[in-house]
């Protein structure tokens, strides 16, 4: 399996190579990049959906989940562009969403399912 955070930080170092703008710059467009990536998952979603006249059908649900991925790593980048300690940051960030949204009185709450649309939503059908 891939270190996430080693390939994390070799795509932010691969990226400040490639750019000669100033710092600021360079990060204001790649948080700007979270959201480019963002707009393609809305494409992908609407096409899965088949909801653009002009195109149909145009993605599967596998495309979306792909365009999720991309905003996710966008924004793991994003974070270590701006902090050489970002995997640190992230794992805080993480604590606090856990012992806040996932502790209630001492006791963990049970862990959601982690699976993908049923094939009925996918197939763009009522799911409720």
């Amino acid at each position: 399996m891939t270190d996430t955070w080693k390939t994390i930080a070799d795509l932010a170092d691969r990226l400040e190579d490639h750019s000669t703008l100033p710092r600021e710059q360079r990060i204001l467009l790649q948080l700007l990049k979270i959201q480019e990536e963002a707009g393609e998952v809305a494409e992908a979603v609407i096409g899965a959906m088949g909801q653009n006249p002009r195109k149909g059908h145009s993605h599967t649900w596998d495309d979306v989940e792909a365009e999720i991925c991309d905003v996710i790593v966008t924004g793991m980048v994003a974070l270590a562009r701006m902090n050489p300690d970002a995997q640190a940051v992230f794992a805080r960030h993480m604590d606090r969403i856990a012992s806040r949204d996932l502790v209630a009185e001492g006791a963990t709450r049970p862990a959601a399912s982690h699976t993908a649309p049923t094939a009925d939503y996918r197939a763009g059908g009522n799911n409720t």
